[in-house]
């Protein structure tokens, strides 16, 4: 049997009888389940953290970061891809997402598109992907076809390769430069792979693309320095971040970031520095847009 060697396919015998279960013995069955996943996620932290490292020196040469899945893992690719514009004001390509079957899987279950292996191959030569890519396979069973299209054509354009599964000695691992293998086990209800599998393939696709913004300098202490204040919420938001991170009152951080046109991290540099907005744009420059840098450097007031 294909599925024979899969953890994620066998049985597990703590919860034989979710059947019987109560609605409450059901969700602390879960939940006790899934306590185990962090667990699982902390023995591939060397892997993850070689990732993100090797994922910046691509970024920082113009290349750019895809997500390749089908099915839960390829729509957590894509939930993960679309949140970097509004939390690190990313250009919509840097950082993308590529699932099996198309737009249209994302919202309908087109589960047979994942056995085509050459439909994997043809997403990335549509994308013209380089060297300067890093392309991370998501597959929870470490065997889907479509991604491991995916990953062999991505190698021959030479860009780096990532595979991220469930189950031990993968296949798309064993084909990727950097294999993160993380051991989830069986599920609560057998082969669902959207539970603890799809919960590991998140927490790690949240560290790869945050820990890469990070290294990139979109981040200043623990702060959201280059997110896009699009609606209400998040302009006040900057308003917050910017007075935590200067000592401003809400109106000085109101009135900085409106000089700033919006751009918080430049507003902080404005009001630490005590200089104008285009000073503060050019000490970010020659920082390479590093917040921390650019305060270091003795041009200004502050």
């Amino acid at each position: 049997m294909v599925f024979e060697h899969l953890q994620t396919e066998q049985i597990n015998e703590e919860t034989e009888h979710l059947d019987s279960a109560s609605s409450l013995e059901i969700v602390t069955l879960m939940n006790r389940a899934d306590k185990s996943v962090p667990r699982a996620v902390e023995q591939v932290l060397p892997q993850v953290a070689r990732a993100i490292d090797e994922i910046v020196i691509r970024l920082k040469q113009g290349g750019r970061l895809i997500y390749v899945g089908a099915g839960t893992s390829g729509r957590l690719g894509i939930l993960d891809a679309a949140e970097c514009p509004p939390t690190f004001s990313t250009p919509p390509d840097l950082v993308q997402s590529v699932i099996a079957g198309g737009k249209e899987a994302t919202f309908k279950a087109l589960e047979n598109a994942e056995d085509d292996e050459p439909a994997g191959a043809k997403a990335l030569a549509d994308l013209e992907i380089s060297s300067l890519d890093a392309v991370v396979g998501l597959s929870a069973s470490g065997r889907t076809p479509f991604v491991k299209g995916a990953l062999q054509y991505a190698a021959t354009r030479a860009a780096l390769t990532i595979g991220v599964a469930c189950n031990a000695e993968s296949e798309i691992g064993k084909l990727a430069q950097i294999a993160i293998d993380v051991h989830t086990g069986p599920e609560v209800l057998a082969g669902s792979t959207r539970l603890k599998a799809g919960t590991a393939q998140k927490l790690i696709l949240n560290m790869i693309s945050t820990g890469a913004m990070v290294r990139l300098g979109k981040v200043y202490k623990n702060l959201m320095v280059d997110m896009k204040a699009t609606n209400y919420k998040l302009q006040e938001r900057s308003k917050s971040i910017i007075m935590r991170a200067t000592g401003a009152t809400y109106e000085a951080a109101e009135t900085a970031l409106a000089a700033a046109d919006q751009h918080v991290k430049l507003a902080i540099l404005m009001i630490e520095k005590g200089v104008s907005a285009d000073v503060g744009k050019r000490l970010l420059a020659g920082a390479e847009g590093y917040l921390r840098t650019a305060l270091s450097t003795e041009e200004g007031l502050g």
